[in-house]
């Protein structure tokens, strides 16, 4: 059985724990540290930053390292713009042969960020067309971050979430794009305030 390279396992360790919230976004991520985590060399973990640097998950800067990226508010504003228009087209050119993938209709209310990168991958396998699956996918892993450190600002993420759930498992796109609208337009208007919010953040950490 082939065993993958260690950075390759390292890199999709690392991508795991962006999607998953355990890094804030401008955290620092130092290769010793990382390569203690994962019972390596910092060889391998270098490899995978920088591999992750190439799909914009992380940045990289030669003289301060590799960081999360942390967005001011004109560009967290642009993403959810982008983020909603590649959703909104995956739905419109998707193929009516693909089955819609199931997602779970109960929701936990704090598995409300991971559920969110979930809905939004599904969405992405609606569609063969690899030009949009590739940068939708690459943007919803970029914003993961972003939604796990945000979610105490939003009380009602997880209703919200729900009913776009409804939507799905009810195969109703005409109200799916509607309310995916509705939560990329609230969430671009809140980019001040998210910002504000995950620069304290990162300060605490500190």
């Amino acid at each position: 059985m082939h065993t993958p390279p260690k950075h390759a396992l390292v890199f999709d360790g690392i991508q795991a724990g962006l999607r998953a919230g355990r890094f804030l976004p401008g955290e620092h991520l130092k290769a010793p540290a990382l390569a203690r985590a994962f019972h390596t060399s910092t060889m391998p973990v270098r490899y995978a930053l920088y591999g992750l640097s190439g799909t914009g998950l992380i940045d990289w800067n030669p003289g301060r390292g590799f960081y999360v990226p942390m967005l001011d508010q004109s560009h967290l504003a642009g993403r959810y713009d982008w983020m909603g228009s590649l959703l909104l087209e995956a739905i419109e050119r998707g193929n009516a042969a693909h089955a819609i993938t199931p997602l779970p209709t109960a929701l936990e209310p704090q598995d409300t960020p991971n559920a969110t990168w979930r809905l939004f991958d599904a969405i992405t396998e609606i569609t063969d067309n690899d030009e949009l699956r590739a940068p939708l996918k690459r943007a919803n892993d970029q914003l993961a971050p972003v939604r796990h450190a945000k979610e105490a600002l939003l009380d009602d993420a997880h209703d919200e979430l729900a009913a776009l759930y409804g939507c799905w498992a009810a195969r109703d796109l005409p109200s799916l794009k509607a309310g995916l609208r509705d939560y990329q337009r609230r969430r671009r208007a809140m980019a001040p305030k998210i910002v504000s919010h995950l620069r304290q953040k990162l300060a605490a950490l500190h």
